[in-house]
């Protein structure tokens, strides 16, 4: 029987133009809590994915009039449907053949007769694989705000205690505003790298490190990895990004920038203002209430020079 958190897995368009087979997978995936639609051939399919986007598409290679490689093709030429899922349902076992599948673009392929169990191991690898590249920052590389969240939760439900510590750049809006977007982007992946180090020199257990978006930069850790995290960070981050800033800038100490007037203002150099939220001092029954309390807390180091890490040791009462 299916549990609810196994149900509405998602939704599965089938095409394969023997509607035997296509009801055999059909059938398998619900029994997997997946909504299923079928279709028979290459231009049903178009019909309904003109209808409504799937989460993954199950497709046969060998169909008359559009085959599955050339499905293929086309769904990756369509920028609504480039990153869909695919996975090509063939019954030859031949390399060439294969090799033509994944160079057109189809994320896997199962050869018929094919195993109930590795049919449904394989769909649920490829939407697993796919939901976390899209969950991932195209910049840092690091999760974003739906992996954070999970892993918030995951943290909470373990008992164990644990700190969150919510890293916030001071002044990043004058580098954007001097240097442009790219200049930025360095400045970020930069202090990606930089908390990262942190992370990786604080030993085990390994931290978690997530990326909110922008500047904002999410870690998960044991209390007793507050220090040692974040203090490193900050000094590998405030040295490496001086080499970011153009010569003149970094010779006199400052960016130069114009306010909304068109007058020239002096910008500091970029700091960091680390907020941390510790479950040893407040119990906290919900993902949200963790990270407000950093955010609040990451809001009371931005009221001090230069970078600075505030605690709160505030007490539930």
């Amino acid at each position: 029987m299916t549990s609810p958190e196994e149900s509405n897995r998602g939704l599965v368009l089938v095409v394969d133009d023997d509607a035997d087979i296509a009801r055999f997978v059909a059938l398998n995936l619900r029994l997997e809590g997946f909504e299923v639609v079928t279709a028979g051939d290459g231009y049903q399919a178009l019909a309904h994915l003109a209808r409504r986007r799937p989460d993954m598409v199950l497709l046969d290679v060998m169909m008359p009039m559009v085959d599955g490689v050339e499905l293929t093709r086309q769904l990756r030429s369509d920028p609504m449907t480039a990153s869909l899922p695919i996975i090509l349902l063939t019954a030859k076992n031949l390399s060439a053949d294969k090799i033509v599948g994944l160079t057109t673009g189809a994320d896997d392929y199962i050869v018929k007769p094919f195993d109930t169990q590795e049919l449904v191991a394989r769909v649920h690898s490829v939407l697993r694989r796919h939901r976390e590249i899209r969950e991932l920052s195209p910049l840092t590389g690091l999760p974003g705000n739906a992996r954070i969240t999970r892993e918030v939760t995951g943290w909470m439900r373990q008992g164990n205690e644990f700190a969150l510590c919510y890293v916030d750049a001071n002044h990043f809006k004058s580098v954007n505003d001097a240097y442009g977007f790219v200049r930025g982007d360095e400045f970020i992946s930069t202090l990606a790298s930089s908390i990262h180090r942190g992370v990786v020199g604080a030993g085990p257990p390994l931290a978690f490190l997530g990326h909110v978006g922008g500047d904002d930069f999410i870690i998960l850790c044991v209390p007793e990895q507050v220090q040692a995290i974040t203090q490193r960070a900050i000094m590998d981050f405030e040295e490496r990004a001086l080499v970011l800033y153009d010569e003149r800038d970094r010779e006199r100490g400052y960016v130069e920038v114009t306010d909304r007037r068109g007058n020239p203002v002096r910008a500091g150099f970029v700091t960091l203002s680390i907020g941390v939220a510790i479950s040893s001092h407040r119990v906290f029954t919900d993902p949200r209430e963790v990270v407000e309390v950093a955010t609040e807390m990451k809001s009371v180091a931005k009221k001090h020079n230069g970078s600075f890490v505030a605690i709160d040791r505030r007490q539930t009462l």
